[in-house]
């Protein structure tokens, strides 16, 4: 809303003055950053047309002043005129920190995708591996020249020498006759000391 009034004060050394209203009321506090750029410098009497703002420390102050006969100029609140260069023209963010968190943020969009793609190809090398036939176990096969075959035995107990619980170690499927897991079996039974390989 605009307001009319007189310039009552100006203080030319510290550009600024007090308008005193046409219907009264207190007088309204005005800056020279108030008036456009090219309308030449204020002078006590003249009239005057204003808007007010709240300034900083309870009181109002008039913004966007113009002489009778001059067109309107929408001239920046204070708010906007006391910002940074960067806010007062719409850019949010300061300097580096502003640039910083896009680059950041396409980053982490970059790993969330990959480890989504990562995701995705692990379980469709898990879907194939699941369908592909069983390669078939290799059985086993004695030599030829051994004395031995498996029959399905499995423990010390049930062997009668060294060389056969070798055999069933190394030949048969279950064997479990190395409790030590050292390539010896029926240490305690048949393969004592040294081993007969």
């Amino acid at each position: 809303m605009r307001f009319e009034g007189k310039l009552e004060k100006w203080n030319e050394d510290r550009g600024f003055g007090f308008i005193m209203p046409t219907r009264g009321g207190d007088t309204v506090f005005v800056h020279i950053s108030a008036f456009p750029r090219d309308s030449g410098r204020p002078k006590v009497g003249e009239p005057l047309s204003f808007e007010v703002e709240p300034a900083g420390d309870g009181r109002r102050r008039a913004i966007n002043v113009q002489r009778p006969g001059q067109r309107p100029v929408s001239r920046p609140s204070a708010v906007t005129r006391d910002a940074p260069p960067n806010v007062r023209e719409g850019r949010g963010g300061s300097g580096f920190l502003g640039r910083l968190i896009p680059v950041v943020l396409v980053a982490a969009l970059g790993v969330y995708g990959y480890t989504v793609y990562s995701d995705k190809r692990a379980q469709a090398t898990r879907a194939v591996a699941d369908e592909a036939p069983a390669a078939p176990a290799a059985l086993p096969v004695a030599p030829a020249a051994s004395p031995y075959r498996c029959d399905g035995r499995t423990h010390c107990s049930q062997m009668t020498s060294c060389e056969e619980a070798i055999f069933f170690l190394r030949n048969c499927p279950n064997a479990q006759m190395d409790g030590d897991g050292n390539g010896i079996p029926c240490e305690r039974q048949w393969c004592k000391g040294p081993s007969r390989r």
